[in-house]
């Protein structure tokens, strides 16, 4: 398959990586400088066990001179993914798929104004990796991929074997919305309480406030959850998988935190954001998501000299 991979943080060049072992893949980046460096070193990818791997994918910072893709793949922050489709819109045919696996949920919305839905492809992934230095990635967790198309099924399942044969067990879930939010419950639960402290996802099981935190964060996010009309989830099923993953990624530093420790606007109004809008849909009290929202973004203002995020960000 020709793909696109936009985005070259950690998860875009995991992907792009992998993928590339059976694929003609492009990792499309808007830093030229970083982008040369990726095609001409290629990337390093750490496992768990400590082996390291280079992969080679084409990189660029223009996809001038590119064909349609069979698949794009959506790996930039959520708040940057119109501006980056636009910018390569080229790459976008009639039988393009798109593909977002970013953190948060809603993206369907911002994939819809480039392509039908029966070729919008919304999915979740429990794989993880965070940059050690440029070009060089470590991969720090590895569970199943969930995708599904939001109209029809056809072609979807090519996508599924792709990603499978590539090193990421894939399935094709008919309830696709479900698998979005088992993950947005570790993102809204855990991963924003990390931004918060500036901890890792360790600190989150082991020390008792933060920990009852979560819990209260999770209690939020299951009754929004389920009134959704997505099924039922049990508040003690969700508690435990978030502790699943803290307790085993304990030295994890989710990318929401490392924004915020590094002065960039974080993608909390995708995540914590998206289960307040959700809230308010259905008349529901969410007093814990919207105190973990207010004060990242003050953490946000704080971090930013010229106070465009003060403004921005004015109630």
């Amino acid at each position: 398959m020709n793909i696109a991979v936009l985005g070259t943080g950690a998860m875009g060049c995991l992907f792009g990586s992998y993928l590339s072992r059976r694929n003609d893949v492009v990792l499309i980046g808007h830093n030229k400088e970083k982008q040369e460096k990726l095609d001409r070193s290629g990337i390093v990818i750490r496992e768990q066990d400590g082996s390291e791997c280079r992969y080679f994918p084409h990189a660029v910072s223009d996809c001038s001179g590119l064909p349609v893709m069979d698949l794009v793949l959506v790996f930039v922050r959520v708040m940057d993914t119109c501006e980056a489709l636009e910018s390569n819109r080229s790459l976008i045919g009639p039988d393009t798929f798109l593909l977002t696996l970013q953190n948060g949920a809603g993206h369907e919305e911002r994939l819809l104004q480039y392509a039908d839905k029966e070729h919008v492809v919304i999915g979740s992934t429990k794989h993880g990796s965070c940059v050690l230095e440029p070009g060089k990635i470590f991969h720090s967790g590895t569970d199943k991929t969930s995708i599904g198309l939001l109209s029809g099924e056809a072609g979807i399942s090519r996508i599924a074997e792709e990603l499978s044969c590539c090193g990421f067990p894939c399935e094709v879930s008919g309830s696709i919305q479900r698998q979005i939010w088992d993950k947005l419950f570790v993102n809204t639960a855990a991963s924003s309480l990390t931004a918060v402290l500036q901890v890792p996802l360790g600190f989150i099981y082991e020390d008792i406030n933060a920990h009852a935190l979560m819990e209260n964060l999770v209690r939020e996010a299951v009754t929004v959850a389920n009134a959704e009309d997505i099924g039922v989830f049990e508040e003690r099923d969700v508690r435990e998988a978030v502790e699943h993953v803290i307790q085993n990624g304990k030295e994890g530093i989710p990318s929401i935190c490392t924004h915020l420790k590094t002065g960039q606007k974080t993608e909390v109004d995708y995540i914590s954001g998206y289960v307040i809008r959700r809230a308010k849909a259905h008349g529901i009290a969410v007093p814990y998501h919207e105190a973990v929202v207010a004060m990242i973004h003050a953490m946000e203002n704080r971090n930013c000299q010229d106070g465009n995020f003060i403004k921005d960000k004015k109630r």
